[in-house]
């Protein structure tokens, strides 16, 4: 047991600091993520991570200070419950190994970033609210997410999405974005920013710095470059990250993009003095604890092997790094640098007393003890259902009013449900045509997915004359492209046609005049109610479109 476990609630985050070790204060600016619901169950992702059986022994073994969940590490595999039992036992372990808590984190923006699934609830993403453009509804959908989250033991959310997206073809941020307008942006992400931190009692962390908004290129595989001069950084992407700042947002996540208005020698902004230091550190005065991206993303591994991109990133102005592929490898780059003298012991001092200043404000310092017991009724209330379907139908907007005849008596009538229905929990399309069967109407539901083949456009076309109305969700359309290929067939078919949007509502642009279209900006479960309501008329489409159309 190392000294610092000594340690009791009353430490400070400077007395924490004077008894760790050189290892400990490495394992502070680290978060991995750890596999299993069981940290003491052995689990083959631990294996291949950190060639040790369990997540436990990985917190040891690096003196990992912080940890992250997603759906593919099966943290969320056996529901709220055991998760909370996760975060729990995650807690106890690291509190005995170093004497301070875990920051456990998960992206949960909702939409389609979403890691926790029902039964938590299922909120549309950004970009809906960014159309609804109530800051109340904004800041109490961040609230009820954070205290879904706070019950499980999560005290870290990697949202609000900071970006302004005003490249229609941006292939990662999209409806993850409140929208192209950077004063809506920044007013949205500082109401939520309160919304997590104030209301829900976790941390908020606003990403992606120095803004991602304006990319064709998906940082996950490739390295963005971004256009921008720095006096149109400053007016279009820098607005949402002062606002988040002013708001006192506990975290701030980089981008692995390139940036030369900014830093003219070609780092990405992860690796850029320039950007992370002189920019958001000295410039815009965050003092809150900086973390990268992903590590594991292609975007920043271009030019430096993977533990050389660990302590670039630190020496670059980073806090904590996210997810280094190699986490072994990056402990020990790290451990080098500062015993070698390339990063000052007093650098890695302030970076670890930033993230312990964290801790201590979410109450994380000092040794073992009895966790609360944890209240799961917040998990999918009744209250939060409500609130996410109220937004998801307030977000709904009218794009363009063709030939169909609304509302609709659906009693009787012949309905085609068709296009993408891969719902980020449900099968959208299904949901849909149960909705419509259930007010009477003789539905039929026929996925066609985001690529439908010439046979499925065919046949979905013959079907459309025979029916009395055709409803057709589609996802993320361009040009020329079998989705809107098979609107255009729809279309044809005589029959009056309404097509629904459920990612970006940039769909409009590349599908014909005549059929009506709406926007809903979300494949969420809700959007399914949303919808029948729309055609029924009990909804009218009141959203506004929260982007520009090009």
């Amino acid at each position: 047991m190392s000294a610092s476990t000594a340690s009791d609630e009353t430490a400070t985050p400077e007395e924490m600091l004077g008894r760790m070790s050189l290892a400990e204060k490495v394992g502070q600016v680290m978060m991995c993520e750890v596999y299993g619901t069981d940290p003491d169950r052995a689990h083959e992702g631990n294996r291949r991570r950190f060639e040790v059986d369990t997540a436990a022994e990985a917190v040891r073994l690096l003196h990992l200070g912080s940890a992250i969940y997603f759906r593919w590490t099966d943290s969320f595999a056996d529901g709220p419950q055991a998760l909370a039992g996760l975060s729990a036992r995650l807690q106890e372990i690291a509190r005995r190994d170093c004497g301070t808590g875990m920051l456990i984190a998960t992206d949960q923006e909702q939409g389609p970033s979403s890691r926790f699934g029902p039964p938590a609830t299922q909120f549309p993403g950004a970009m809906a609210l960014g159309a609804v453009g109530s800051t109340g509804l904004a800041r109490g959908a961040a609230a009820a997410t954070g205290e879904e989250l706070a019950a499980v033991g999560i005290n870290v959310d990697f949202a609000p999405d900071a970006d302004v997206n005003i490249n229609p073809g941006n292939p990662v941020i999209g409806v993850r974005s409140f929208g192209s307008d950077p004063g809506q942006v920044a007013r949205m992400v500082a109401t939520q920013v309160a919304g997590y931190q104030e209301d829900a009692g976790i941390s908020a962390c606003a990403k992606h710095f120095p803004g991602h908004g304006d990319t064709s290129t998906d940082s996950h595989t490739g390295l963005p470059v971004i256009g921008h001069s720095r006096r149109r950084w400053e007016q279009v992407d820098a607005p949402p990250f002062l606002a988040a700042i002013e708001a006192g947002v506990d975290l701030v996540m980089t981008a692995h993009i390139r940036f030369p208005g900014l830093e003219p020698d070609g780092h990405p902004a992860t690796l850029s003095r320039r950007v992370l230091t002189d920019l958001l550190r000295t410039e815009l005065g965050f003092d809150g604890v900086i973390i990268t991206d992903s590590l594991k993303m292609s975007g920043v591994r271009q030019d430096h092997d993977d533990a050389e991109v660990a302590v670039r990133a630190l020496e670059a102005g980073a806090d904590m790094i996210l997810m280094p592929p190699d986490p072994v490898a990056a402990r020990d780059a790290v451990v080098a640098a500062v015993t070698g003298g390339r990063l000052a012991p007093e650098v890695l001092d302030a970076k670890v007393l930033r993230v312990l200043r964290l801790k201590a404000r979410r109450g994380l310092l000092g040794g073992p003890s009895s966790p609360a017991r944890p209240d799961l009724s917040v998990v999918g209330s009744a209250a939060h259902r409500a609130l996410a379907d109220e937004i998801t139908g307030a977000a709904v907007t009218l794009l363009r009013e063709g030939a169909a005849p609304l509302p609709v008596r659906p009693a009787g009538r012949r309905v085609l449900v068709c296009g993408w229905g891969e719902a980020e929990n449900a099968d959208l399309v299904d949901l849909l045509a149960d909705r419509l069967r259930g007010l009477g109407a003789v539905a039929t539901g026929a996925q066609s997915g985001q690529e439908p083949s010439a046979g499925m456009r065919e046949s979905l076309a013959a079907a459309a004359s025979d029916q009395d109305l055709v409803v057709c969700l589609t996802h993320d359309v361009t040009a020329s492209s079998a989705q809107a290929d098979l609107v255009g067939r729809l279309a044809a078919s005589g029959t009056p046609t309404v097509v629904v949007s459920v990612g970006v509502p940039y769909d409009v642009a590349h599908l014909p005049a005549t059929v009506t279209q709406f926007a809903a900006y979300s494949s969420a479960a809700p959007v399914a109610g949303a919808i029948a309501r729309l055609l029924t008329g009990d909804l009218r489409a009141s959203g506004v479109m929260p982007v520009g159309i090009r």
